[in-house]
Protein backbone atom coordinates (compact mmCIF):
# COMPACT_ATOMS: atom_id res chain seq x y z
CA UNK A 1 0.00 0.00 0.00
CA UNK A 2 2.92 2.35 0.96
CA UNK A 3 3.25 2.82 -2.87
CA UNK A 4 0.13 4.25 -3.26
CA UNK A 5 0.89 7.40 -1.94
CA UNK A 6 2.09 9.62 -5.07
CA UNK A 7 -1.48 9.35 -6.38
CA UNK A 8 -2.77 12.43 -4.21
CA UNK A 9 -1.20 14.96 -6.27
CA UNK A 10 -2.68 13.31 -9.25
CA UNK A 11 -6.53 12.95 -7.82
CA UNK A 12 -6.51 16.73 -7.42
CA UNK A 13 -7.13 17.13 -11.58
CA UNK A 14 -9.25 13.99 -11.67
CA UNK A 15 -12.59 14.38 -12.78
CA UNK A 16 -14.94 16.47 -10.27
CA UNK A 17 -16.97 13.63 -9.28
CA UNK A 18 -13.68 12.79 -6.42
CA UNK A 19 -14.52 16.20 -4.65
CA UNK A 20 -17.96 13.93 -3.53
CA UNK A 21 -16.14 10.56 -3.39
CA UNK A 22 -12.98 11.80 -1.13
CA UNK A 23 -15.49 13.40 1.39
CA UNK A 24 -16.71 9.93 1.52
CA UNK A 25 -19.94 10.45 0.23
CA UNK A 26 -21.07 7.13 -0.76
CA UNK A 27 -22.20 6.77 -4.28
CA UNK A 28 -22.09 3.10 -4.60
CA UNK A 29 -25.70 1.60 -5.06
CA UNK A 30 -26.01 -2.14 -4.64
CA UNK A 31 -28.60 -4.00 -6.96
CA UNK A 32 -30.20 -6.75 -6.19
CA UNK A 33 -30.05 -8.25 -9.95
CA UNK A 34 -27.99 -10.65 -11.08
CA UNK A 35 -26.79 -12.01 -7.47
CA UNK A 36 -29.75 -14.12 -6.50
CA UNK A 37 -28.33 -17.07 -8.04
CA UNK A 38 -25.25 -16.77 -6.48
CA UNK A 39 -24.43 -19.71 -3.67
CA UNK A 40 -24.06 -18.57 -0.34
CA UNK A 41 -20.63 -19.78 -0.01
CA UNK A 42 -19.32 -19.43 -3.88
CA UNK A 43 -16.15 -17.87 -4.57
CA UNK A 44 -13.97 -18.31 -7.82
CA UNK A 45 -16.88 -17.53 -9.53
CA UNK A 46 -16.07 -16.56 -13.26
CA UNK A 47 -16.33 -13.09 -14.26
CA UNK A 48 -18.70 -12.64 -17.24
CA UNK A 49 -17.20 -11.85 -20.63
CA UNK A 50 -18.57 -8.27 -20.83
CA UNK A 51 -16.56 -7.91 -17.16
CA UNK A 52 -13.29 -9.38 -19.12
CA UNK A 53 -13.51 -7.21 -21.88
CA UNK A 54 -12.86 -4.49 -19.54
CA UNK A 55 -9.72 -6.12 -18.48
CA UNK A 56 -7.14 -4.79 -19.99
CA UNK A 57 -8.30 -1.14 -19.99
CA UNK A 58 -8.75 -1.83 -16.05
CA UNK A 59 -5.37 -2.99 -15.61
CA UNK A 60 -3.73 -0.23 -17.69
CA UNK A 61 -5.56 2.47 -15.37
CA UNK A 62 -4.89 0.44 -11.84
CA UNK A 63 -0.62 0.50 -13.48
CA UNK A 64 -1.10 4.45 -13.50
CA UNK A 65 -2.19 4.73 -9.73
CA UNK A 66 0.55 2.00 -9.11
CA UNK A 67 -2.29 -0.35 -7.77
CA UNK A 68 -1.77 -3.32 -10.36
CA UNK A 69 -2.10 -5.77 -7.95
CA UNK A 70 -5.19 -4.57 -6.94
CA UNK A 71 -6.75 -5.70 -10.53
CA UNK A 72 -8.59 -8.73 -9.29
CA UNK A 73 -10.32 -7.05 -7.01
CA UNK A 74 -11.40 -4.19 -9.26
CA UNK A 75 -12.83 -6.33 -12.11
CA UNK A 76 -15.10 -8.84 -8.98
CA UNK A 77 -16.24 -5.02 -7.52
CA UNK A 78 -17.39 -4.68 -11.34
CA UNK A 79 -18.85 -8.02 -11.57
CA UNK A 80 -21.16 -7.38 -8.37
CA UNK A 81 -22.08 -3.69 -9.00
CA UNK A 82 -22.93 -4.38 -12.75
CA UNK A 83 -21.71 -7.32 -14.63
CA UNK A 84 -19.87 -5.37 -17.01
CA UNK A 85 -23.46 -4.09 -18.60
CA UNK A 86 -24.31 -0.15 -18.98
CA UNK A 87 -22.44 3.21 -19.21
CA UNK A 88 -21.75 3.14 -16.05
CA UNK A 89 -20.11 -0.53 -15.16
CA UNK A 90 -18.55 0.21 -11.71
CA UNK A 91 -21.27 2.21 -10.50
CA UNK A 92 -18.97 5.13 -9.71
CA UNK A 93 -20.68 8.62 -11.17
CA UNK A 94 -23.94 9.14 -9.54
CA UNK A 95 -23.07 11.90 -8.37
CA UNK A 96 -21.02 13.56 -11.24
CA UNK A 97 -24.14 15.18 -12.92
CA UNK A 98 -24.24 13.64 -15.95
CA UNK A 99 -26.80 12.19 -17.97
CA UNK A 100 -26.44 8.71 -18.51
CA UNK A 101 -26.44 9.06 -22.03
CA UNK A 102 -22.92 11.44 -21.22
CA UNK A 103 -21.56 8.74 -18.97
CA UNK A 104 -18.88 6.14 -20.37
CA UNK A 105 -17.68 2.62 -19.30
CA UNK A 106 -13.93 4.46 -19.47
CA UNK A 107 -15.12 7.56 -17.19
CA UNK A 108 -16.93 4.94 -14.64
CA UNK A 109 -13.40 2.58 -14.50
CA UNK A 110 -11.11 5.73 -14.30
CA UNK A 111 -13.62 7.14 -11.48
CA UNK A 112 -13.27 3.94 -9.99
CA UNK A 113 -9.82 3.04 -9.83
CA UNK A 114 -8.67 6.64 -8.81
CA UNK A 115 -11.71 6.29 -5.73
CA UNK A 116 -10.30 2.86 -4.95
CA UNK A 117 -6.32 3.92 -4.58
CA UNK A 118 -7.96 6.96 -2.30
CA UNK A 119 -9.71 4.49 -0.30
CA UNK A 120 -6.05 2.40 0.08
CA UNK A 121 -4.03 5.06 0.91
CA UNK A 122 -6.72 6.25 3.46
CA UNK A 123 -6.38 2.44 4.63
CA UNK A 124 -2.87 2.33 5.00
CA UNK A 125 -2.60 5.90 6.73
CA UNK A 126 -4.99 4.26 9.17
CA UNK A 127 -3.51 0.81 9.66
CA UNK A 128 -6.63 -0.70 8.09
CA UNK A 129 -7.21 -3.74 5.76
CA UNK A 130 -8.16 -5.04 2.48
CA UNK A 131 -11.86 -5.92 3.37
CA UNK A 132 -12.40 -2.91 5.12
CA UNK A 133 -10.71 -1.26 1.39
CA UNK A 134 -13.84 -3.28 -0.23
CA UNK A 135 -16.42 -2.31 2.08
CA UNK A 136 -15.62 1.26 1.56
CA UNK A 137 -16.30 1.42 -2.08
CA UNK A 138 -19.75 0.66 -1.23
CA UNK A 139 -19.87 2.15 2.00
CA UNK A 140 -17.78 6.04 1.55
CA UNK A 141 -14.71 6.64 2.66
CA UNK A 142 -16.08 6.71 6.14
CA UNK A 143 -16.04 2.83 7.02
CA UNK A 144 -12.58 3.25 6.87
CA UNK A 145 -12.38 5.77 9.62
CA UNK A 146 -14.78 3.77 11.37
CA UNK A 147 -13.07 0.15 11.52
CA UNK A 148 -9.93 2.52 12.56
CA UNK A 149 -10.88 2.89 15.93
CA UNK A 150 -12.85 -0.52 15.84
CA UNK A 151 -9.85 -2.96 15.78
CA UNK A 152 -8.68 -1.65 12.38
CA UNK A 153 -9.99 -5.10 10.74
CA UNK A 154 -13.17 -5.24 8.82
CA UNK A 155 -15.50 -7.77 10.39
CA UNK A 156 -18.91 -8.53 9.27
CA UNK A 157 -20.36 -7.51 12.41
CA UNK A 158 -18.80 -3.97 12.26
CA UNK A 159 -20.19 -3.72 8.88
CA UNK A 160 -23.80 -4.71 10.10
CA UNK A 161 -23.34 -1.95 12.54
CA UNK A 162 -21.66 0.84 10.74
CA UNK A 163 -24.82 0.24 8.25
CA UNK A 164 -27.75 0.12 11.56
CA UNK A 165 -26.44 3.67 12.79
CA UNK A 166 -26.85 4.98 8.92
CA UNK A 167 -30.26 3.83 8.75
CA UNK A 168 -31.75 3.68 12.67
CA UNK A 169 -31.50 0.00 12.25
CA UNK A 170 -34.27 -0.19 9.68
CA UNK A 171 -34.08 -3.43 8.07
CA UNK A 172 -35.71 -4.59 4.51
CA UNK A 173 -35.76 -7.74 2.50
CA UNK A 174 -32.71 -9.21 0.70
CA UNK A 175 -33.43 -12.64 -0.64
CA UNK A 176 -29.72 -12.81 -1.93
CA UNK A 177 -28.63 -16.45 -0.91
CA UNK A 178 -25.71 -14.80 0.91
CA UNK A 179 -28.01 -13.12 3.25
CA UNK A 180 -30.69 -15.94 2.96
CA UNK A 181 -27.73 -18.27 5.14
CA UNK A 182 -26.44 -15.61 7.20
CA UNK A 183 -29.74 -13.96 8.86
CA UNK A 184 -32.49 -15.71 6.81
CA UNK A 185 -32.74 -12.74 4.51
CA UNK A 186 -32.58 -9.17 5.24
CA UNK A 187 -30.02 -6.54 4.98
CA UNK A 188 -29.98 -2.86 6.87
CA UNK A 189 -31.31 0.18 4.78
CA UNK A 190 -27.95 1.58 4.20
CA UNK A 191 -25.42 0.37 1.28
CA UNK A 192 -24.97 -3.34 1.35
CA UNK A 193 -23.07 -5.05 4.41
CA UNK A 194 -23.04 -8.53 2.80
CA UNK A 195 -20.38 -6.84 -0.21
CA UNK A 196 -16.93 -7.54 1.16
CA UNK A 197 -18.94 -10.90 0.86
CA UNK A 198 -19.91 -10.54 -2.59
CA UNK A 199 -16.88 -9.28 -4.23
CA UNK A 200 -15.14 -12.44 -2.67
CA UNK A 201 -17.35 -14.63 -4.80
CA UNK A 202 -15.68 -13.51 -7.74
CA UNK A 203 -11.87 -13.92 -6.70
CA UNK A 204 -9.50 -16.91 -6.53
CA UNK A 205 -6.64 -18.41 -4.93
CA UNK A 206 -4.19 -20.94 -5.49
CA UNK A 207 -4.35 -23.62 -2.88
CA UNK A 208 -1.16 -23.11 -0.04
CA UNK A 209 2.07 -24.39 -1.59
CA UNK A 210 2.58 -28.27 -0.25
CA UNK A 211 4.99 -27.16 1.70
CA UNK A 212 2.90 -24.57 3.70
CA UNK A 213 -0.03 -26.81 3.88
CA UNK A 214 2.44 -29.87 5.04
CA UNK A 215 3.56 -27.34 7.64
CA UNK A 216 0.22 -26.86 9.27
CA UNK A 217 -0.68 -30.29 9.03
CA UNK A 218 2.64 -31.43 11.03
CA UNK A 219 1.67 -28.69 13.49
CA UNK A 220 -1.60 -30.04 14.46
CA UNK A 221 -1.37 -33.66 14.29
CA UNK A 222 1.47 -32.95 17.11
CA UNK A 223 -2.27 -32.46 19.53
CA UNK A 224 -3.82 -35.56 18.27
CA UNK A 225 -5.78 -36.86 21.28
CA UNK A 226 -5.15 -34.13 23.20
CA UNK A 227 -8.21 -32.70 24.95
CA UNK A 228 -10.97 -29.84 23.58
CA UNK A 229 -10.19 -26.99 25.91
CA UNK A 230 -12.98 -23.74 25.14
CA UNK A 231 -10.88 -20.77 24.75
CA UNK A 232 -8.22 -22.28 24.40
CA UNK A 233 -5.33 -21.39 22.00
CA UNK A 234 -1.39 -22.35 22.51
CA UNK A 235 0.31 -25.84 23.22
CA UNK A 236 -0.08 -24.13 26.83
CA UNK A 237 -3.42 -24.27 27.27
CA UNK A 238 -4.91 -26.83 24.66
CA UNK A 239 -7.03 -25.61 22.10
CA UNK A 240 -10.52 -25.17 21.08
CA UNK A 241 -11.39 -25.39 17.22
CA UNK A 242 -10.17 -21.43 15.85
CA UNK A 243 -7.76 -21.87 18.43
CA UNK A 244 -6.08 -24.68 16.63
CA UNK A 245 -6.15 -23.32 13.67
CA UNK A 246 -4.97 -20.26 14.48
CA UNK A 247 -1.74 -21.51 16.13
CA UNK A 248 -1.17 -24.69 13.49
CA UNK A 249 -1.14 -21.23 10.40
CA UNK A 250 0.73 -19.09 12.55
CA UNK A 251 3.59 -21.55 13.52
CA UNK A 252 3.75 -22.29 9.61
CA UNK A 253 4.07 -18.24 8.75
CA UNK A 254 0.57 -17.49 7.87
CA UNK A 255 -1.93 -15.38 10.07
CA UNK A 256 -5.16 -16.02 11.16
CA UNK A 257 -8.04 -14.17 12.95
CA UNK A 258 -8.89 -15.55 16.57
CA UNK A 259 -12.73 -16.44 16.10
CA UNK A 260 -14.08 -19.34 13.58
CA UNK A 261 -16.66 -16.84 12.04
CA UNK A 262 -13.65 -14.52 11.69
CA UNK A 263 -11.47 -16.77 9.94
CA UNK A 264 -15.00 -17.63 7.90
CA UNK A 265 -14.74 -13.80 7.04
CA UNK A 266 -10.97 -13.89 6.11
CA UNK A 267 -11.05 -17.01 3.46
CA UNK A 268 -11.99 -17.75 0.13
CA UNK A 269 -14.88 -19.96 0.13
CA UNK A 270 -14.82 -23.31 -2.32
CA UNK A 271 -17.24 -26.35 -2.34
CA UNK A 272 -15.98 -29.50 -0.66
CA UNK A 273 -15.05 -31.14 -4.19
CA UNK A 274 -12.78 -27.98 -4.70
CA UNK A 275 -10.55 -28.86 -1.04
CA UNK A 276 -7.15 -29.61 -0.92
CA UNK A 277 -4.94 -30.63 2.24
CA UNK A 278 -4.53 -27.27 4.21
CA UNK A 279 -7.96 -25.66 3.33
CA UNK A 280 -10.32 -24.77 6.24
CA UNK A 281 -13.58 -26.46 6.63
CA UNK A 282 -16.47 -24.58 8.45
CA UNK A 283 -19.43 -25.41 10.07
CA UNK A 284 -22.86 -23.82 11.03
CA UNK A 285 -25.72 -24.70 14.13
CA UNK A 286 -23.14 -27.15 15.77
CA UNK A 287 -23.90 -25.40 18.96
CA UNK A 288 -26.36 -22.35 19.52
CA UNK A 289 -24.94 -18.91 19.41
CA UNK A 290 -25.58 -15.93 17.10
CA UNK A 291 -22.65 -16.60 14.96
CA UNK A 292 -23.61 -17.89 11.33
CA UNK A 293 -20.28 -20.25 11.91
CA UNK A 294 -19.55 -22.07 15.33
CA UNK A 295 -16.97 -24.28 14.19
CA UNK A 296 -13.73 -24.68 12.14
CA UNK A 297 -11.16 -27.57 10.99
CA UNK A 298 -8.25 -28.37 8.78
CA UNK A 299 -8.81 -30.66 5.53
CA UNK A 300 -6.63 -33.40 5.77
CA UNK A 301 -7.66 -35.01 2.42
CA UNK A 302 -9.56 -37.72 1.24
CA UNK A 303 -12.64 -36.55 3.17
CA UNK A 304 -10.89 -36.13 6.52
CA UNK A 305 -10.20 -32.71 8.30
CA UNK A 306 -8.41 -32.59 11.77
CA UNK A 307 -9.63 -30.34 13.96
CA UNK A 308 -10.08 -29.26 17.98
CA UNK A 309 -12.77 -32.25 18.96
CA UNK A 310 -13.16 -33.91 22.25
CA UNK A 311 -10.34 -34.97 21.89
CA UNK A 312 -8.94 -33.54 19.30
CA UNK A 313 -8.03 -35.63 15.92
CA UNK A 314 -9.34 -36.76 12.70
CA UNK A 315 -13.26 -36.87 11.57
CA UNK A 316 -14.49 -38.00 8.38
CA UNK A 317 -16.83 -35.54 6.73
CA UNK A 318 -18.98 -37.89 4.89
CA UNK A 319 -20.38 -38.49 8.22
CA UNK A 320 -24.35 -37.54 8.86
CA UNK A 321 -23.83 -34.65 11.13
CA UNK A 322 -20.27 -32.66 9.82
CA UNK A 323 -22.55 -33.20 6.14
CA UNK A 324 -25.75 -31.59 7.58
CA UNK A 325 -23.53 -28.83 9.06
CA UNK A 326 -21.12 -28.30 6.93
CA UNK A 327 -20.73 -24.63 5.11
CA UNK A 328 -17.79 -24.55 2.93
CA UNK A 329 -14.29 -24.99 2.64
CA UNK A 330 -12.20 -21.88 3.05
CA UNK A 331 -8.50 -21.58 0.83
CA UNK A 332 -6.50 -18.48 2.89
CA UNK A 333 -3.92 -16.90 1.29
CA UNK A 334 -0.46 -16.85 1.78
CA UNK A 335 0.81 -13.19 3.03
CA UNK A 336 2.07 -10.79 0.96
CA UNK A 337 5.85 -10.42 0.16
Amino acid sequence: MKRVKRIIGTLCILFPVFLFLICGVMLIGISDEGEDGDPAHASGLGLSDKVREYAAFVGDTAAEYNIHEYEKYLLAIMMVESGGEGNDPMQSLGNSGLTEEEKTPSESIKAAVAYFAMLLQKADTLGCDLDAVIQAYNYGAGYIDYVSVRGKAHTFQLSCDFASSKCGGRKVKYNNPVAIAQNGGWRYDYGNMFYVYLVKQYLESEPLPADTANAVLAEAYKYQGWKYVWGGSSPQTSFDCSGLTQWCFGQAGVSLPRAAQEQYEAVQHLELEEAQPGDLVFFTKTYKTDNYITHVGIYAGNGRMFHAGNPIGFADLNTNFWKEHFVCIGRVSMPST
